[in-house]
């Protein structure tokens, strides 16, 4: 995997800095992205300065995502994987009660973020016949009574299966990959039982590592049931 670039959103913590390690493990050259400068300096500093691209930012913008893709193409000159891991989570209260305002923030950043990253990075991506793969939900296969949230991850899913069909022919592989309850910063408590950060980012290195004849279009990743 020397010399291959990857592109993480939602980098700074949880299941993209996890991956970023992972993937720094295997030799990729990695362009880091949140809204977390702070977070995004310390975690490419770990990984080395001279093989990571730091860009804040806030998927919801256009200017921006193509700005990082230009950084990335003036720094390491392609583009090979692209993990549009950014999301948000809801609150309580279903369809009735939860707060509306942070519905508007959750979709906003967990599908049309993701259709801007996937906008943004195709051209460079077309060039290198490239991986595209999304952070999905177990939570977009099934149905969660009031959940804006599942909502949202159910879009991703359909733009996983819509963009695969756009690109088909193309050489570019498009995977789905879909954790179940992960203990992450993303919830206040730590779930009793849920799966680890790293699990999702082994999950997401082995459909990178598969050859190029080789598309996985899904990973679906749940915790073993205690009972």
């Amino acid at each position: 995997m020397q010399h291959r670039v990857l592109l993480i959103t939602g980098a700074s913590s949880g299941i993209g800095a996890a991956t970023a390690r992972a993937a720094s493990r295997e030799g990729y050259q990695l362009v880091l992205a949140a809204r977390s400068a702070d977070k995004l300096t310390t975690l490419s500093q770990e990984l080395g300065p001279e093989n990571t691209l730091a860009c804040e930012l806030d998927v919801t913008d256009m200017a921006q995502q193509k700005a990082m893709v230009e950084q990335c193409l003036e720094t390491f000159g392609r583009l090979d994987a692209v993990f549009a891991n950014a999301g948000r989570g809801g609150t309580p209260g279903g369809f009735s009660n939860a707060d509306h305002n942070t519905w508007r923030e959750m979709i906003l950043t967990n599908i049309y973020g993701v259709g801007l990253t996937i906008q943004a990075c195709l051209p460079a991506l077309k060039r290198s016949k490239g991986h595209i793969l999304l952070t999905g939900s177990a939570a977009g296969r099934t149905t969660i009574p009031g959940s804006m949230y599942s909502a949202t991850k159910w879009a991703v899913t359909g733009i996983g299966y819509n963009l695969r069909e756009e690109l088909r022919g193309s050489g570019m592989r498009v995977t789905l990959i879909e954790p179940g309850m992960v203990d992450t910063p993303f919830f206040d408590e730590p779930p009793e039982y849920a799966l680890k950060d790293r699990d999702i980012a082994n999950a997401v290195i082995y459909a990178l590592a598969q050859p190029a004849h080789v598309d996985v279009n899904e990973i679906l990743i749940r915790p073993t049931p205690t009972e």
